[in-house]
Order: C-alpha cells, then structure tokens, then sequence
C-alpha cells in the first residue's frame, strides 16, 4: 500500500488558517504545520485584539510564506470579505482551520451585553459565516476539503467566552453534516490548557497536577493533530469533538 509522505500531504491545495498574530499562538503554529505539510497557507489575525490582552501584541509580521490579513471578525461584512479576498489571491480554498478568538475573563455578574455580543460575533457569528462563504466558493471546494476549529469549555469565570465556543462547536459539527455531500469534514478540537503565554505559574501547576502527563500542552501538538486531520489518513475522522490535551480530560 503506498503512503502518502507529510511534506505531500497539502500537495499545492491552499488553507486559510484565522487567528494569526503572535507567532507563541496555536494559528501560527498550525499554519506553519500545514506550510511545511505542502500547503499554500493564507492567515488572518487581529492584532489590536492582542493589544487589549496582557500579553500584547507581536507587532512583527508572522513569518510565514503565504499572505496575512489583518481582519476583525466583529465586523459582520468581514468574513465575506476574507474569503472572497484569499479566492482572488490564492484560488479556492481546500482547507479552513479557525484558530480565531475573543476571550475576555468575566462571570455571570460581570459580564456586560456588549462584552457577550463580542464574543458571540467573533466565536460563533464569524464561525458560520467563514464556513458558509468556504461552501459557497465560485469555484467550489473540490474533494477531501477539511474544516477543522479550536475549542474550549472554560467557562466558569469566563461566561461569554465558553458559551460562544459552545455555540461555535455545534456550527461546525453541522457542518460535518450539511456539507458532507460537498466532501467536506468538520471537526473540533478542544486542547485543553495550552501554552500561549497566557498562563500564570499558579495556573500551569494547577494544570500538571490534574494532567496524565507530566507537562502543559503546546500549540505543537495541536498542530500535530490539525495536520493529521487535513491529510488522506485523517479524512475518516469527521463530525468529532476531539480532546486532545494530554489526558487533562479523561
């Protein structure tokens, strides 16, 4: 039986990888993943959301080999925008991984309308829009397109973030269903606590003591499972939610 080498994998098929703006962050390091799987990478990132965060932004372009979009998805027109945009650019697209997110901590009394509106329109409004306008491509998706998104379930203490990631889950594993005639796959992933320099020294140990596995998680190994996904061998995993964090969740 013949294999299908990594470096062959994407073969020239092009991804748009969202979420892209600090080269620390699980979407960058997917999209250096499928790059060097073949791929012709597109991403999009916002980086002012990275300045309202206390990691700050990293203000030097991604150093990745495709074109990068500044994009705010709160914006509703945005996401027809970016597809339509990477189509004129790049030709269709086979691959859609959304790394995208807002995440504000607040609980259910300090959550503001404004604030749950935010996160609602960047995690799951811009999650059915971006995969609606990928069904939707002048020129289709051709065979073996893959959607894959990144989950969480914090939600305790970080209501509006956990809810619309809820939301943004059953969008996408609709979409393993709705779209399978197109020869689509979806699936989540949901990586648990993953080190993106967010965490506090408190945090991660309270993350080592809970794991199987004596460390934190890495965007690596994410990306490891984004590029298992979007190859030939992946295609017979669809519609999942996949924990993928270590054993944090057994």
């Amino acid at each position: 039986m013949s294999q299908v080498t990594t470096a062959s994998a994407g073969a020239g098929r092009v991804a748009l990888v969202t979420g892209v703006s600090r080269r620390i962050g699980i979407g960058h390091t997917v999209a250096q993943r499928l790059t060097a799987d073949g791929f012709r990478v597109a991403t999009a990132g916002w980086s002012e959301y990275d300045r309202r965060m206390t990691w700050g932004a990293d203000d030097a372009t991604p150093e990745l080999a495709g074109p990068f979009y500044e994009i705010d998805f709160e914006d509703p027109t945005a996401t027809e925008s970016l597809v339509s945009t990477v189509c004129e650019d790049m030709g269709s697209i086979h691959v859609l991984v959304m790394c995208h997110c807002e995440s504000i901590d607040s609980d259910i009394h300090t959550t503001t309308v404004d604030s749950f509106d935010r996160h609602m329109a960047v995690n799951a409004r811009a999650t059915w829009q971006l995969i609606k306008g990928f069904s939707e491509q002048p020129d289709g998706v051709g065979g073996s397109a893959r959607i894959v998104s990144i989950t969480s379930d914090a939600t305790v203490g970080n209501l509006p973030y956990g809810a619309s990631k809820g939301a943004m889950d059953r969008i996408v594993l609709a979409a393993a269903v709705e779209l399978a005639g197109q020869g689509v796959t979806a699936n989540v992933i949901n990586p648990g606590a993953t080190d993106t320099g967010w965490m506090s020294p408190e945090i991660e140990q309270q993350v080592l003591e809970r794991n199987l596995q004596p460390r934190i998680g890495r965007p690596s190994d994410v990306a490891n499972l984004v590029g298992f996904l979007c190859s030939p061998e992946g295609g017979w995993v669809n519609g999942q939610l996949l924990y993928s964090d270590g054993g944090l969740t057994p």
